[in-house]
């Protein structure tokens, strides 16, 4: 086991807060000094009590996930002996109702465009394979209740 953790850090300042008109920005601090601008998403919150350049969390599960896969794909890539140059994943996130009658994430579909070189390369049975292995092993994907579509480019 181990354990991750995330500092997040609001304060009202000198906005009023009774209106409901106050920011919604707020920070992400992360161990090693990485801060994040986080927001709540302006689908939510309107701006500009949303910050548009922030990291909402909707956006965050998504980019999580893209990347947790990601990580695992390169490494039973590696394994396999395949060269990886790039992978560029246009992933995206649905929020809509559960069948809890809950508004949750139900699917994200992951859209990932990987470059091979070298001699050895993938064809689609061994890509479609990889891609598998890697949402086997995501722990973002085995956490959450959300379908996870994988969509390689």
């Amino acid at each position: 086991m181990s354990e991750h953790a995330a500092t997040i850090a609001w304060s009202r300042g000198d906005q009023t807060f009774a209106d409901n008109l106050y920011s919604r920005a707020h920070d992400w601090l992360f161990d090693g000094g990485t801060v994040v601008r986080g927001s709540s998403a302006p689908s939510s919150v309107a701006a500009p009590m949303s910050d548009l350049t922030a990291v909402d969390p909707e956006e965050a599960l998504v980019a999580a996930l893209s990347s947790c896969h990601m990580l695992f794909f390169l490494a039973f890539a590696r394994k396999d002996g395949f060269v990886v140059d790039s992978y560029r994943d246009a992933a995206t996130g649905l929020l809509g109702r559960d069948e809890r009658g809950k508004t949750s994430m139900t699917v994200i579909t992951l859209r990932p465009a990987v470059v091979f070189s070298g001699e050895a390369r993938p064809d689609s049975a061994a890509l479609e394979a990889l891609h598998h292995r890697a949402h086997e092993a995501c722990y973002i994907a085995s956490s959450i209740r959300a379908e996870v579509r994988i969509e390689p480019a």
